[in-house]
C-alpha cells in the first residue's frame, strides 16, 4: 500500500504512540475472568477459534491476548493500517479487509490460518460500525470450516471514552477490567445467516450488557457502604 510522506510521518506517529500507551497502561490492569472453562474446553477440543468482539474494546483485547499469534481482520484502509503496525508489535498477525472491502478475500484468508491451527479474531461491528452492529464474517467462517465463533467482551471500571465513531474505551491505569466469556457455537453448513447472526448479535449484547450491569452492581455496593459506615 502507497503513502504519502504525511501519511507515513502520520502512521509513525500514531503507531509508536499507541504502542507506547498500550505497555504503559496494559500491566497495570487487572482482569477478572467470568467463564474461562467456557473457552478452554472449546479450545482443547477444537485447537483454535474465531474470536469475536466489539472494536471498542480493542485497548483490553489487544493486551490480554497478546503473543498468541491471532491472526485479527483489519480494515484496509489508512486506519486499519495503524491498527495493523500496532497489534504485530504485540504478537499478532493481521488479514486485510472488511465487510466493504476486500472482505472476501479476507475471510478465505481466515479460513486458511485456521486450517494451520492458528485463531482468527474479527472486531465484529468494524472497520465503521455501526457500533455494537454484529457483521457476519463470524459466521461465513464458522459455516464454511466447522470451527466455533467465541464471543467475549471486556469492560473496564474506570475507563477515558474517545469521540471516535465506537467510542473507543482506553482503560485508566490500575483499573479494574471484567472479562464476559460466552458460549463457543458452530455454525452448522447449512445454517442460514440471518438466524446465525442474530444468535450472535443476541449473545454480544447479553455479555455486553452484563459487563456494565457489573460494574454499576458494584459501585451502589461501593456507595451503600459509605454511606453506611
Amino acid at each position: 500500500m502507497d503513502f504519502s510522506l504525511s501519511q507515513r510521518t502520520k502512521l509513525a506517529l500514531i503507531t509508536n504512540f499507541g504502542w507506547l500507551v498500550i505497555w504503559l497502561i496494559g500491566p497495570t490492569l487487572r482482569y477478572r475472568i467470568e467463564n474461562w472453562d467456557d473457552y478452554a474446553a472449546a479450545k482443547q477440543e477444537h485447537g483454535r477459534l474465531i474470536f469475536s468482539f466489539w472494536h471498542n474494546q480493542i485497548f483490553a483485547g489487544m493486551f490480554f491476548w497478546r503473543r498468541r499469534r491471532i491472526v485479527v481482520m483489519t480494515s484496509a484502509h489508512f486506519d486499519g493500517e495503524y491498527i495493523a503496525r500496532i497489534i504485530h508489535r504485540f504478537g499478532y498477525g493481521t488479514s486485510r479487509g472488511s465487510s466493504t472491502r476486500g472482505g472476501i478475500r479476507a475471510v478465505l484468508d481466515l479460513s486458511k490460518r485456521l486450517a494451520k491451527g492458528v485463531d482468527v479474531a474479527f472486531t465484529i461491528d468494524g472497520p465503521k460500525g455501526p457500533v455494537y452492529q454484529a457483521k457476519p464474517g463470524p459466521i461465513w467462517l464458522s459455516r464454511k470450516t466447522g470451527i466455533p465463533i467465541f464471543p467475549f467482551h471486556f469492560e473496564p471500571r474506570h475507563a477515558w471514552k474517545l469521540r471516535s465513531w465506537d467510542g473507543l474505551r482506553i482503560p485508566k491505569p490500575f483499573s479494574s477490567v471484567v472479562l464476559k466469556i460466552g458460549k463457543p457455537f458452530v455454525v452448522p453448513p447449512d445454517g442460514q445467516e440471518e438466524e446465525w447472526l442474530d444468535r450472535l448479535q443476541t449473545e454480544m449484547d447479553r455479555l455486553r450488557q452484563e459487563g456494565e450491569q457489573h460494574w454499576a452492581t458494584e459501585r451502589r455496593r461501593s456507595s451503600h457502604r459509605y454511606r453506611t459506615n
